[in-house]
């Protein structure tokens, strides 16, 4: 059983929602991340997503892109990524991290150093588990493998034009948890429909055994409660990385440990 897997079977036991949030490494300051995923993990998060700066974050909207921006401009890439996770692993051993981005710079890290390279190395960083989010559950049984053969999961988005037959497709394949996307569009954009949510996550479980885990659009402890009531667990991006870009170097982790605290509160009170 991975970290991931372990995670959720122990909050379910208990009728707690995860908490996932979602920053990219690397921003706002690169050497600041680690200590930012622990301010996170001591704030009450259950998973962490840590994305993987990309220059053409296409289903990201304005914020996550110039957080990802600010990490390139700081050459952070997926060598110093898989360095941030190692070093978070030094003193939160058992808080799960997902590597959350895209298929070029994993596919160009296998390129540079050899077949399954990446795989290998997230596995010696101490990495829980990955979502692509270009690549579709029909092109990646063979990675999935390898990722299972060291204990990690792969994740996949659901979004509300999912098909039932993407979702079977997925259900198939998918461990961990699944992301449902609950807005049509990029990260940050549109404004929240739980009633919506509601009518969707039973939908996703008939095809999907693995949890189920709500994001985009929640940015308070309100939307936290709301989606928190119909999902096993609330992905929180872009809200957190605008608190963290308005911050200063001394406080960012103090703000990223608060807001993380509120919205566990929240959860915690259903």
């Amino acid at each position: 059983m991975s970290r991931i897997q372990d995670t959720f079977a122990r909050l379910q036991a208990q009728g707690r929602r995860a908490l996932i949030p979602y920053v990219c490494a690397g921003d706002p300051y690169p050497d600041l991340t680690p200590e930012i995923m622990r301010a996170l993990a001591d704030g009450g998060a259950d998973v962490i997503e840590l994305g993987i700066p990309f220059s053409d974050p296409m289903a990201d909207g304005p914020v996550i892109q110039r957080a990802a921006e600010r990490a390139l401009h700081h050459g952070v890439g997926m060598a110093q990524v898989l360095d941030m996770v190692a070093a978070f692993r030094q003193t939160h051993p058992q808080t799960p991290v997902v590597l959350m981005g895209y298929a070029n710079p994993v596919e160009r890290f296998d390129q540079r150093h050899g077949s399954g390279a990446f795989v290998d190395a997230a596995a010696a960083a101490g990495v829980d588990g990955v979502l692509i989010v270009d690549y579709p559950p029909e092109e990646c049984a063979d990675f999935a493998a390898r990722l299972r053969s060291r204990q990690m999961d792969l994740i996949f988005l659901l979004a509300p034009t999912s098909t039932d037959e993407r979702m079977r497709k997925v259900g198939e394949i998918a461990t961990g948890y699944v992301y449902y996307v609950s807005l049509k569009g990029v990260t940050g954009a549109g404004h929240l429909d739980t009633e919506a949510v509601a009518r969707a996550v039973p939908r996703i479980r008939a095809h999907v055994k693995v949890p189920v885990g709500v994001g985009f659009g929640i940015r308070d402890a309100s939307s936290a409660q709301a989606v928190g009531r119909v999902s096993d667990g609330v992905v929180i991006g872009s809200r957190l990385i605008q608190i963290l870009e308005a911050e200063s170097r001394d406080n960012v982790t103090t703000a990223a440990k608060a807001f993380m605290a509120e919205i566990r509160h929240a959860l915690d009170a259903l």
